[in-house]
């Protein structure tokens, strides 16, 4: 079994806007397998998608992006998930709008959804790992100018941004198709084979 993560604020206000990007990827990666049926549970909406003999279940914390790191490690808990079997989706302003980042652990870059994820963490790691130790991918939202932080990701994409996150998107759905049913280092060698191949 494995879980999936995306960050992002429960609420119509907040459906479309920048920081909602790791809803809008499970969300897309839902669609992708026959819409499986969303409930509430644990400080989350969550449903399960079965991929062969994998199970994977889908997570959008309900708890707004800050205290995520709650929703998150009582699901991991509930569903005795490992760290190496968590993939965490979340929005980047330090990625370039429509770039994204398979990473096998990190810090949270200032992030506070991942922050919360980290603290929460630390005493469900195993021996020999950190809060840090999870898979995160990164789509890239675009850096915020000379507009304050909060300002720019809770606002909606530019227009101008809109057909760069649709490709974003659905690179993201296989990438996490990949990690699913593949593993992360094959994911993580499919995202630089597809990188290098669009530099080139």
């Amino acid at each position: 079994m494995k879980l999936l993560v995306g960050l992002g604020n429960p609420g119509a206000a907040y459906a479309a806007t920048r920081h909602n990007t790791g809803f809008m990827a499970l969300e897309r990666f839902a669609a992708a397998h026959d819409r499986p049926r969303w409930k509430s549970a644990r400080q989350a909406l969550q449903a399960v998608v079965t991929l062969g003999e994998q199970t994977l279940v889908l997570l959008k914390p309900m708890t707004y992006m800050n205290l995520s790191g709650s929703a998150v490690a009582a699901a991991l808990r509930f569903y005795r998930v490992a760290l190496p079997d968590l993939l965490v989706v979340v929005d980047d302003t330090a990625l370039e709008c429509g770039v994204i980042r398979l990473r096998a652990a990190g810090s949270s870059g200032g992030h506070n959804g991942l922050r919360s994820i980290e603290a929460a963490l630390g005493s469900a790691a195993a021996p020999g790992q950190t809060g840090r130790d999870y898979a995160r991918l990164r789509i890239g939202i675009g850096a915020r100018g000379a507009v304050p932080l909060e300002t720019y990701v809770l606002s909606p994409f530019s227009a101008a941004q809109w057909p760069r996150m649709e490709s974003a998107l659905s690179q993201a759905v296989d990438a996490i198709q990949c990690w699913a049913t593949r593993g992360l280092t094959a994911a993580m060698n499919r995202g630089q084979a597809a990188a290098g191949a669009a530099e080139g």
